[in-house]
């Protein structure tokens, strides 16, 4: 596990439980305890904890994430499996399109650690940054006006750029997927807009949604299943689910589902 990982898994213990021992994290991460306290320190010098004797306690004023923050840290487990699922189904040099999601920065951190090449287009700033990693992807940078969450772009000036490319394979997330509806669903209208022509443009588009998204509705429906032909998530959903979503001709993809990766 890289530190900055670690860091990220110690930072959600810490909102979570309210404190953290040096100890303790030391033996849940299998590394030294001065590894912990340099963890400890980096952490503290963002701001994003105080460290007491034998360990770090909440800085409340600093921990009151934003919108964007709160999502990076739910459900993490989760977005590893369905990033470690949804990888499974992109070969080498196809153009892949990574959509603002928590899921796509996960996705992200497996193929920079690749030795394969890969082509990818994002409107995500975290996942520009993962990917600027690894020499051997390709990355083209969709951007335009800066979104109200700061995480990237999804504006006319984007959409305007997106429309000159056909990604062979895109993974959009969502706020709600209800298969008995036929409904894709955000809560963002102009969100909405760009998932819709991200969908309209893909040769294959899969949805990346937790399984608490399954039948959840948003505010604004921005497509209903016809151009989308799986979507991936971490557990299996109910039989009347999947009938729906068989009904509709769209794969439910679990992180069993194959078990040959094509990303190494």
């Amino acid at each position: 596990m890289f530190p900055e990982e670690r860091q990220k898994k110690i930072l959600e213990l810490l909102i979570e439980n309210g404190k953290v021992f040096v100890k303790d994290l030391a033996q849940m991460f299998d590394v030294t305890e001065d590894s912990i306290r340099k963890d400890l320190g980096n952490l503290e010098t963002e701001g994003k904890l105080k460290r007491t004797y034998g360990g770090a306690v909440v800085v409340k004023e600093k921990l009151q994430p934003a919108e964007s923050e709160k999502r990076r840290i739910r459900d993490v487990e989760a977005k590893r499996k369905i990033a470690a699922a949804a990888v499974k189904l992109i070969n080498p040099g196809e153009l892949i399109f990574l959509d603002i999601s928590t899921i796509s920065i996960a996705m992200a951190e497996i193929l920079a650690r690749s030795e394969n090449q890969f082509r990818v287009i994002t409107n995500m700033i975290d996942v520009l940054v993962i990917l600027a990693r690894n020499p051997k992807i390709e990355v083209v940078f969709a951007g335009g006006k800066l979104g109200s969450e700061r995480d990237g772009f999804y504006d006319s000036l984007n959409m305007n750029f997106l429309s000159n490319f056909r990604p062979e394979i895109s993974f959009v997330g969502t706020v709600g997927a209800d298969f008995l509806k036929n409904s894709l669903t955000s809560n963002d209208a102009a969100k909405g807009i760009h998932k819709a022509q991200i969908l309209n443009l893909s040769k294959s588009a899969y949805i990346i949604a937790e399984s608490r998204k399954i039948g959840f509705e948003g505010t604004y429906k921005y497509a209903g299943f016809e151009n989308v032909n799986g979507l991936v998530t971490e557990i299996s959903p109910s039989r009347e689910i999947l009938k729906a979503a068989k009904n509709l001709n769209v794969e439910i993809i679990l992180p069993t589902d194959r078990e040959n990766s094509n990303v190494k």
